[in-house]
């Protein structure tokens, strides 16, 4: 069964040092997005560097640095789905060392009249994927260990928010009402498809990940609402936030 699938008795027999080499130091902060949108905007206002690449056989994705206040920031634009987000983390890591990911994105609420307007700061995150088995022991839940950082800056800036669990999906066509009735009756407010796997390997390797994300669909039985999917998922104000996030970890 995947519950059984968490072994740190033994040892892996492949390793990234199989495919990249020695393990490199260029950066200490990453920006994972999953906008295309905010990826260009990053290219096109900031004076980007291509500093390595992340290789499969489907094709590279270059990752970027930049300096923002002095500071340097790498970037990429991630897959989307657990999976793929947190296996980019770890390559990212391992070609750039960086070990601080801010990562920002969509999700959708479960409960309109807590997060409209606001953004959603995780505090845990319901396991419905399969990469986080592999990195911690079974739960239902993860624990998104920075959240209460998270919330502090927010809340010293006036950027409207609510913390609260959410539900990490790899099926987003099998969000179905009793999946949802039974997230909403555990407190979740949203849902997404990244932050349990990536906060998993994240505590497995000792990285630091601070995570926010944007409303955009409403999930709710008989009236499916995505007016507000765009805007969540590439408005750029949440880059502004990340950038500040950056300079102040």
């Amino acid at each position: 069964m995947i519950t059984d699938s968490f072994d740190n008795k033994t040892q892996p027999i492949l390793t990234l040092k199989d495919f990249y080499g020695e393990r490199k130091h260029l950066v200490d902060i990453c920006l994972i997005t999953f906008s295309k949108n905010i990826y260009d905007y990053i290219l096109s206002a900031f004076h980007c560097e291509k500093i390595t690449e992340i290789k499969a056989c489907n094709g590279h994705t270059p990752v970027y640095k930049f300096s923002y206040q002095g500071t340097d920031i790498a970037f990429y634009l991630s897959p989307i789905g657990s999976t793929a987000a947190a296996q980019f983390s770890i390559e990212a890591n391992w070609l750039t060392g960086a070990s601080k990911f801010i990562m920002f994105g969509s999700a959708g609420s479960l409960d309109g009249e807590k997060t409209t307007n606001k953004y959603v700061i995780p505090t845990e995150a319901y396991r419905d994927e399969g990469m986080s088995y592999h990195y911690v022991p079974p739960s239902d839940y993860i624990k998104v260990k920075n959240s209460d950082r998270i919330k502090s800056l927010f809340d010293m800036w006036n950027i409207p928010n609510i913390q609260g669990r959410i539900w990490t999906t790899d099926a987003m066509l099998r969000e179905t009402v009793g999946q949802v009735a039974l997230r909403r009756n555990e407190g979740c407010i949203a849902v997404e498809m990244e932050v349990a796997g990536v906060q998993a390997v994240c505590d497995f390797y000792n990285f630091e990940l601070y995570n926010f994300l944007v409303t955009g669909d409403v999930l709710c039985e008989g009236n499916y609402n995505n007016s507000q999917l765009s805007g969540a998922n590439h408005n750029l104000d949440k880059l502004q936030i990340a950038l500040k996030i950056a300079i102040h970890i």
